[in-house]
């Protein structure tokens, strides 16, 4: 697969997808070994391989509509369509396929991510129809290990923990989150309040210092994916809020690993 971006469009890389040239040139070769090449005989891309996953990129960050990123890329309005069904599911994090260590401490929480599809979305606590994204992340390396399905915005995400096989991706390892996982025997979470009033003893406020501070890394890395505008609202169908999720985990971990 041709490392090759358009002269014109180098400096986009880093503007669009927040890694160096290198570090693309890397997603690149990423994309070309699960697939991304073209093969046979038929019509061939107008534009080359490492063009073609900029343009995925670009779309994730401005959430423009393919149209308008059409016209960014002069290629056809039917172009960045064919691009973004063929390498996004190219484009997504690799799920976990190892089983943690028991000295590994992971932490998971979830996102709502606005969508237009109503065939996945419901109603949820920002009166939007909006998606319930679970994500897990490395508290030591702060890297994406897991994006979850996404399940309807109303399902709190004590069940879409369950739903999606987020206690599997997790298996073997400490599971750090809030309150709202209840119910889940792995996960660890933070002393609560007694329900017949008072507040915590003493000794529960110190571990529940340090596990706010740590649990507050997977929020950093909310606010570092939300800056990709597709996860404020998101029009693609079916299983692309996935796909854009995981991609944009993929690239986060690219640019943190350097």
């Amino acid at each position: 697969m041709e490392q090759v971006i358009s002269a014109d469009r180098t400096a986009w890389v880093p503007v669009f997808t927040g890694l160096s040239v290198r570090q693309f040139r890397r997603l690149v070769r990423i994309v070309a070994g699960r697939g991304g090449e073209q093969t046979g005989t038929g019509r061939r891309w107008g534009l080359s391989p490492a063009d073609r996953v900029l343009l995925i990129a670009v779309y994730y960050r401005t959430d423009l509509t393919l149209r308008q990123v059409a016209l960014l890329f002069g290629v056809s309005k039917s172009a960045p369509h064919r691009v973004v069904d063929h390498l996004a599911p190219l484009l997504a994090l690799a799920p976990a396929g190892k089983r943690h260590g028991p000295d590994t401490v992971l932490i998971v929480d979830g996102t709502l991510v606005p969508t237009h599809d109503r065939k996945v979305t419901a109603p949820s606590k920002n009166y939007r129809y909006s998606v319930n994204m679970q994500v897990v992340i490395d508290a030591n390396t702060r890297l994406v290990v897991a994006v979850g399905r996404p399940v309807p915005g109303n399902h709190n995400d004590c069940t879409a923990f369950r739903d999606w096989g987020a206690d599997n991706a997790c298996r073997g390892a400490n599971v750090m989150a809030d309150g709202g996982y209840q119910g889940n025997q792995q996960v660890i979470m933070p002393y609560r309040r007694p329900r017949e009033g008072g507040g915590l003893l003493t000794w529960q406020v110190e571990p529940n210092t340090v596990h706010k501070k740590v649990r507050a890394r997977v929020e950093h890395a909310f606010a570092h994916m939300k800056w990709w505008n597709i996860l404020r609202n998101c029009r693609r169908k079916r299983h692309g809020v996935h796909y854009a999720t995981s991609g944009i985990a993929l690239m986060r971990n690219l640019a943190m690993a350097g």
